[in-house]
């Protein structure tokens, strides 16, 4: 088999074309609570906090000339938010597919092991020796 039609074979399946979409979607999932945090959380924070403008209140300058670099704070609470955000909603999302697949496949049934022949003569040997 060739390198072309392995990697064809490969890309076809459909695990790849699942996670594929769920890249997308996940990409563009991301966009929107990026917009939420920027244009809706935030604002709420600031007029809370005072009018503070995080992303840029919270932006400290190091250095000066042209080796000079800002530590964004702002920026980064601002991303911390985003991740605590779709952690959340990744969370959710795994507990109601766990759900569903519970209520469509019932709960699983737990593995019976029989016991070595061994243990099962000594537990004979015990029952035994109760009965008397």
């Amino acid at each position: 088999m060739g390198f072309i039609s392995e990697f064809k074979d490969f890309a076809m399946k459909g695990n790849v074309m699942d996670m594929a979409v769920g890249v997308i979607i996940g990409g563009a999932f991301g966009k929107i609570v990026t917009s939420l945090v920027e244009n809706v959380i935030m604002p709420i924070v600031s007029v809370a906090t005072g009018g503070v403008n995080f992303a840029e209140k919270l932006a400290y300058k190091m250095g000066e000339g042209e080796g000079a670099a800002e530590v964004k704070l702002g920026a980064f609470l601002q991303s911390a938010f985003d991740f605590v955000i779709i952690a959340f909603c990744i969370f959710i999302m795994i507990k109601m597919v766990n759900k569903a697949r519970l209520a469509i496949e019932g709960e699983p049934e737990p593995e019976v092991k029989e016991d070595p022949a061994d243990i099962q003569l000594l537990r004979e040997i015990r029952d035994s020796l109760k009965k008397g």
